[in-house]
């Protein structure tokens, strides 16, 4: 599996996921180098060319579905190389979560849903562990998504800004968890594989936040033993003109990266069972031919739309297009809305999107208003400054300016965005 970026024939920017095989060709005639080699045989992008998005509508009405095959960014594989996981569209509002799809039937799962954002993960060799990277503990982005069970409807537009903001350049804010096959449910969130989330800055304990957790992690052979690496936070992510602090580094040589292997002392080692071959052909996806166009991204049209509770409840959605192929803006009333019938969420958010500051850059400029409340079960608020959350923010190097601010307090708990250059 390999995933790469591109544009559609209308200039959309997106990120594609192929998978395929690997054929040794001992004596190649054509392509470079003319040596001994692998070559990729039966590629297929992993998109449904049938599939709806996961935000549809009929008429006026909006639905969504979760279990719609998009998929974003490929992790990896779980149940043995029965399913693919990946980062794709998110369940919840601004809650970047690991996924896998069954890749003969299309069949979807949720494997995290803790409102802090995961990435890296492998599934252990005989298919019942995963660990995962995860910034969960660090409270890196709960000022995004601590309010739960909000419908993903701004982020058709926000997840390139939602995304972005889980390291600081080259710092990240990740550390290992180890989860079971099921993946997060209720109360159960895994267990920190680096000891609590109490360390000391600077104190270079396995524990210490400075110390992150970097990509990716690995399993040994006999399930008992997990690999990772971790980075001491480092100029320019931390120091001089940065407002965060540098610490020295305790490890030999003042190291500023070190190599841990977690033990899983009271586990035996198991032996895993053969992998079957898999199929060449993937049904749901698409089949590559080198040099073919990448495939348009589904969007809504422009418009005003509902989308019903399915307790009780709506939400009254607008999108308007900056351009006649791009979405600038959608914004969203809520009123009494409720999917569980124990989460009621009221009020308004609106998102958009836009050019940075500097044009040089890759990133994007984005207008977030917000003013959320959320009752019943849990006493949430989502809200912007006045006027509003602005943000410059990259997506590729994760720096980001904001002027304004963005809060959500949950159950008498606060969590406020980074520091700029934080």
């Amino acid at each position: 599996m390999f995933n790469t970026f591109g544009s559609s024939p209308s200039g959309a920017f997106g990120e594609y996921v192929f998978i395929a095989r690997l054929d040794f060709n001992a004596a190649p005639k054509t392509g470079l180098p003319l040596a001994p080699r692998y070559d990729l045989g039966s590629v297929y992008l992993l998109v449904d060319p049938t599939a709806q998005p996961a935000i549809t509508a009929v008429g006026k009405k909006l639905s969504i579905n979760s279990s719609a095959i998009a998929v974003g960014e490929g992790r990896g594989f779980a149940s043995r190389g029965a399913e693919v996981t990946q980062v794709g569209f998110p369940v919840e509002s601004c809650n970047a979560d690991l996924t896998a799809f069954d890749l003969t039937t299309g069949a979807w799962r949720r494997l995290t849903e803790h409102p802090e954002y995961s990435d890296p993960m492998q599934t252990s060799p005989d298919g019942e562990w995963m660990v995962i990277e995860d910034t969960r503990g660090s409270g890196r982005q709960m000022f995004l998504s601590g309010m739960r069970y909000v419908p993903p409807l701004t982020d058709m537009l926000s997840v390139i800004v939602t995304t972005s903001f889980r390291n600081n350049g080259g710092r990240r804010f990740m550390e290992p968890y180890l989860l079971d096959k099921y993946g997060d449910r209720g109360t159960y969130f895994g267990q920190k594989i680096t000891g609590d989330n109490n360390g000391v800055q600077g104190s270079g304990a396995y524990n210490d936040p400075e110390w992150n957790a970097m990509a990716d992690p690995r399993w040994s052979p006999n399930g008992r033993q997990i690999v990772i690496w971790q980075a001491l936070a480092s100029p320019p992510a931390c120091g001089g003109a940065n407002p965060l602090p540098c610490y020295t580094s305790k490890e030999p040589g003042k190291a500023n990266y070190r190599v841990l292997i977690a033990t899983l002392t009271s586990r035996k080692a198991t032996v895993a069972p053969p992998v079957k071959l898999a199929s060449d052909v993937v049904p749901w996806g698409t089949p590559y031919v080198p040099g073919s166009s990448f495939p348009e991204i589904k969007q809504l049209p422009a418009g005003s739309y509902t989308l019903d509770g399915k307790f009780s409840g709506k939400a009254d959605v607008q999108i308007i297009y900056s351009n006649p192929t791009t979405i600038g803006t959608v914004a969203v009333k809520y009123t009494r809305f409720s999917d569980d019938g124990l989460h009621f969420l009221d009020g308004t958010e609106s998102v958009s999107l836009g050019k940075p500051a500097d044009p040089a850059t890759a990133g994007v400029h984005c207008d977030w208003f917000s003013d959320l409340t959320q009752s019943g079960k849990t006493s949430a608020t989502k809200k912007t400054s006045p006027g509003g959350f602005h943000v410059d923010i990259d997506p590729f190097t994760n720096m980001f300016t904001a002027n304004g601010t963005l809060t959500t307090a949950v159950d008498g708990i606060s969590w406020f965005q980074p520091v700029n250059g934080g």
